[in-house]
């Protein structure tokens, strides 16, 4: 008995008839009903009343279609989870309080790992640690050091934040600028710029803020748009065009350094990875 033979009993049964199953499996009739012979050969029972011109399932044929079910469910699952294994070997859940850490620890870890697959989340700092500490995710980044002694860390990156001003706006043309300058004043923001996202809200009470959560979107509509924008000076930021001049920002708050995280006891995996982001940035 092979697993085929079970997949062409249950394909008949969801067809109705011999042709529509060996249409389907890119069979001829004969060749189907030979395999289906063979079948019944190792069951010892006919599974199927035939007449001339019809082939219908008997009593026999029901009962093993019903095992044949269960059989096929189970490999389903046998595969699933072996993919799932696989595909896990090969994942890196990553957490981080911003998204250009991601970017740029993907580029650093697929040059060297193509096949590694790489699950970037934005998340709030006290989230990303305590994922790095219950195993929810195999590296973090975090805008500060942890003082957990579990956690080892890195600097792995610094970033600083830019206006994106429009060629025409008040702003054009100035050198640089200061959030107090820039509170007032409309903004069309990615909302999924995490750290920078809370440094907006608390730098400019009184600025206009439009959220655009598509980052797809939010490219487009900063081409066309009259409003603010922001970047950063991270190579990996793609929130520039040539119609928007990036003025830097002054304040304290428009740096920062991210770390890289992970637990001191991480799997080998991950360790490796770490250090290979490490020696990237040395």
């Amino acid at each position: 008995m092979e697993l085929e033979q079970l997949r062409q009993l249950e394909l008949i049964a969801r067809t109705g008839t011999l042709q529509a199953a060996a249409e389907r499996l890119h069979l001829s009739q004969s060749a189907l009903s030979r395999s289906l012979r063979r079948l019944e050969d190792d069951l010892g029972q006919p599974l199927f009343d035939r007449t001339r011109n019809s082939l219908s399932i008997n009593a026999q044929g029901r009962l093993a279609l019903e095992h044949a079910r269960v059989i096929l469910a189970e490999e389903r699952r046998l595969r699933d989870d072996f993919a799932a294994l696989a595909k896990r070997a090969r994942t890196v859940r990553v957490a981080s309080v911003a998204p250009a850490p991601t970017w740029r620890l993907s580029s650093i870890i697929l040059e060297q790992q193509p096949t590694t697959i790489i699950e970037p989340d934005v998340l709030d700092e006290a989230e990303v640690e305590a994922r790095l500490l219950n195993g929810g995710c195999d590296l973090g980044v975090t805008a500060q050091v942890p003082r957990v002694p579990t956690l080892e860390s890195f600097a792995f990156m610094r970033e600083d934040l830019y206006a994106n001003v429009p060629e025409g706006h008040a702003l054009h043309g100035c050198k640089e600028l200061s959030f107090a300058q820039l509170d007032g004043h409309s903004f069309l923001v990615y909302g999924g710029a995490g750290y920078w996202h809370r440094v907006h809200e608390r730098m400019l009470p009184y600025a206009q803020i439009v959220i655009q959560p598509d980052r797809t979107i939010f490219l487009q509509q900063m081409r066309t748009s009259k409003l603010l924008t922001f970047t950063t000076n991270a190579p990996e930021n793609t929130s520039r065009h040539e119609s928007r001049t990036p003025i830097p920002i002054t304040d304290p708050e428009a740096h920062v350094t991210f770390y890289l995280c992970m637990r001191s006891d991480a799997p080998e995996q991950v360790r490796t990875l770490y250090e290979l982001a490490r020696a990237a940035v040395a």
